[in-house]
């Protein structure tokens, strides 16, 4: 992160590419007004951009010399109550390839240069108009799938994760306040901080940050999706269950046991809860290497999931491979779904109510029976109750959490230390390591790879 490149005037692409109603071409930087009129005349002759107003547009052509390439509507915002806090300016022209990629060789042509990855957002942050998590909830706006997970985006972008983890900074500042007087002013006639009082302060911050962390699987399921696999042995329905769920032939349906031989992933929507749904091979013993391989990728599906769908044959006597998979999936998130309820049940119900340690959901994935009762029982097990009410602050980024479990780690060490007596020295940095933790959330102590690794994820013209 060179800050001297954000001193240059920078242009892209900031719709989506291919064919639409409108396509957007943005420039930011000093620059980006006088790169504008380079290219754009209004219609009005009276009019100059380089005099138009803050949050004003204008209408006129996109040219190259003498030739008009497009009409276009130019619209201006003035440093600093822009995005980026420099100026800005964007031209909106038809949203086909041609003219779009045209305006923008133009505006090259003209002294700006191609942005970089997020380098938008990352002018916001650089600028201070947003935190680092605030830039990252942009991508995850950009990325949401679902109703839940954008509002937590939205929320994360309005700072209210920032604001929890500054109020985490400002105790912990406090404290270290009181924790470096006694350092510092030991011979001094003044009263100083006592061991059960930093115990007890670092106690309330840790309290606090636990109950942040509980929210972290909820928030990597709105931010991730929930990694759902079905698995069973073979030609129980486990593709015709991948099928009913998505409401379309995804897989093939054979009556033929072997079918598939890999794993299978689709995304959808359950609940309001985004899911990556997999369906596997059969599970059993086989002398095939291809179906061995298969059942290989199974087992690894199954090991790797946040919940299995176990599929069992209602109309077939309880197999060995299906007790195995039972006693595999034991103290494991699962559902056990019986399957073809829509023929005589041969099963014994009862052996499997007593070894299944999870919900039992019974179906027809053929006739589409009870589909809608399953998908309840997914979405419950993650998430009990409404999932469009987020809460206000929520843990979305594994980031964000392994560093609250650092300053977590920090804040006990303190607590421990006072308890027993150390030297007041190994307290204090134990709070510095705490503080630094939370930092490192903000960006208020940036490490260069963090901070690239995070913009590069973006598209160009954000």
């Amino acid at each position: 992160m060179d800050p001297a490149r954000f001193e240059d005037t920078i242009v892209a692409v900031s719709t989506p590419p291919g064919r639409g109603g409108i396509g957007i071409v943005r420039l930011s930087g000093p620059e980006a007004v006088s790169v504008a009129a380079c290219v754009f005349r209004p219609a009005n002759a009276a009019r100059d951009p380089l005099t138009q107003c803050s949050f004003t547009t204008c209408f006129g052509h996109v040219f190259d010399g003498e030739q008009v390439i497009d009409e276009a509507i130019l619209t201006v915002m003035r440093a600093p109550h822009t995005y980026t806090t420099q100026d800005v300016a964007e031209i909106s022209c038809h949203g086909g390839i041609a003219p779009v990629r045209r305006t923008l060789e133009l505006c090259l042509k003209a002294g700006a240069r191609v942005a970089d990855p997020g380098e938008f957002t990352m002018r916001a942050y650089y600028y201070g108009r947003i935190d680092l998590a605030q830039a990252e909830a942009v991508a995850d706006i950009v990325n949401a799938t679902t109703e839940a997970g954008r509002q937590a985006a939205v929320a994360q972008l309005g700072g209210a994760l920032s604001g929890c983890i500054e109020g985490f900074r400002q105790r912990i500042i406090d404290l270290l306040v009181e924790v470096e007087a006694s350092i510092d002013f030991v011979d001094e006639d003044i009263e100083l901080i006592d061991a059960a009082e930093i115990a007890s302060r670092t106690s309330g911050v840790i309290t606090d940050i636990d109950e942040l962390l509980s929210t972290a699987q909820r928030g990597r399921v709105l931010r991730e999706g929930l990694r759902v696999t079905i698995a069973g042995r073979p030609n129980v329905g486990k593709s015709s269950l991948l099928n009913a769920l998505l409401r379309a032939n995804r897989a093939i349906v054979a009556e033929l046991p072997g079918t598939t031989r890999d794993v299978i992933e689709d995304v959808l929507t359950i609940g309001g809860l985004p899911v990556v749904l997999s369906d596997t091979a059969g599970v059993r013993d086989t002398d095939s290497p291809v179906e061995a391989e298969g059942v290989l990728r199974s087992r690894q599906a199954m090991a790797a999931a946040d919940m299995v769908l176990l599929v069992i044959d209602s109309s077939e006597p309880l197999a060995a491979e299906d007790r195995q998979l039972l006693a595999a999936l034991d103290g494991r998130p699962h559902i056990v779904v019986m399957n073809k309820e829509d023929l005589p049940a041969r099963v014994d119900a009862g052996e499997v109510a007593r070894l299944a340690s999870g919900a039992t959901v019974w179906i027809s994935a053929r006739d589409g029976t009870h589909i809608q009762d399953l998908e309840e029982a997914v979405s419950g097990a993650i998430w009990q109750g409404d999932v469009g009410a987020v809460e206000h602050v929520m843990l979305t980024n594994a980031r964000h959490q392994q560093a609250l479990e650092h300053s977590r780690e920090g804040l006990a060490r303190a607590a421990e230390g006072a308890a027993e007596g150390r030297y007041i020295e190994f307290v204090a940095a134990d709070l510095h390591e705490a503080l630094a933790a939370l930092d490192e959330i903000l960006g208020k102590t940036p490490a260069e790879d963090i901070i690239s690794r995070i913009f590069e994820q973006f598209c160009i013209g954000k």
